[in-house]
């Protein structure tokens, strides 16, 4: 597996959740912004509250995004590993791992890869582990076919 083309394909990800977060949130400042005053004043300071509680937490989601994208970057792609690291990618035979970033499921390749983060039970568990060793995770045994 190229660890260069996982992480390009999990970068565009995390690409495409950010642009989805900001288009909601120019989705909601518009709608603020339009919206009139109506007769029925508390209706609408409701509504106005209700939006910009909405668009701290989205503003926060993309703030969050952002943080985990410098993450990711920082991640060296062509440093080889023999046991599990950050910014490893595993074949194991449950599927795919990359210990990244927390952002689940993507594909790369035609391959789904799980993206979990260092910080995440299951990396704790397989952290430092070797090809051909296995874990027990939530009653579960899982063996490290390839570390790349």
């Amino acid at each position: 597996m190229d660890k260069i083309l996982v992480k390009e394909s999990c970068l565009n990800k995390l690409n495409s959740q950010i642009e989805e977060l900001r288009n909601i949130l120019n989705q909601i400042l518009i709608a603020t912004s339009t919206d009139s005053k109506s007769s029925a004043g508390d209706k609408h300071e409701t509504s106005v509250s209700m939006a910009q509680l909405e668009q701290e937490k989205l503003t926060n989601q993309i703030n969050i995004q952002q943080k985990n994208y410098e993450a990711l970057l920082s991640i060296n792609a062509l440093t080889k590993n023999t046991d599990v690291r950050l910014g490893s990618v595993i074949e194991t035979s449950i599927g795919w791992l990359y210990i990244a970033i927390g952002i689940g499921k993507f594909t790369c390749n035609n391959q789904e890869i799980f993206a979990i983060s260092p910080s995440a039970p299951l990396s704790q568990s397989i952290l430092f582990k070797e090809k051909n060793q296995s874990i027990i995770f939530n009653e579960k045994i899982i063996e490290i076919i390839n570390i790349y």
